[in-house]
């Protein structure tokens, strides 16, 4: 199974904030050309950052996504070794899908 991080996220209450300290602090130019404004930060090597407002009554946070090639069973493998899946595998543009699965500890954690 072929994995690696490729993206990070970091969210929070004011979304127009954390784009606005992310971007003067690392001196980056985020594109925000896209619904709903998400900052979106690029590297050469492939990883890519997003940063904006957390879901509706959430606090925010920072979430990595790793890339799989079997979803599918990589979210079977977490429930099997005790996390739990919170989002299923869902398409959130084309030829991208995603989903979300907490650790036995609760923390959050994308598959790409």
């Amino acid at each position: 199974m072929a994995t690696k991080v490729i993206h990070v996220e970091v969210t929070g209450k004011d979304g127009e904030a954390i784009k606005r300290f992310y971007s003067q602090l690392f001196g980056w130019t985020l594109d925000s050309n896209n619904p709903g404004g998400y900052g979106m930060q690029r590297e050469e090597s492939g990883l890519t950052a997003g940063f904006g407002p957390a879901p509706e009554g959430q606090p925010g946070g920072v979430t990595f996504y790793v890339h799989t090639d079997d979803p599918e069973g990589t979210l079977k493998r977490a429930e099997e070794l005790g996390g739990r899946v919170l989002m299923p595998l869902t398409e959130v543009a084309p030829e991208t899908n995603v989903a979300l699965f907490a650790d036995p500890e609760g923390h959050v954690v994308g598959i790409m």
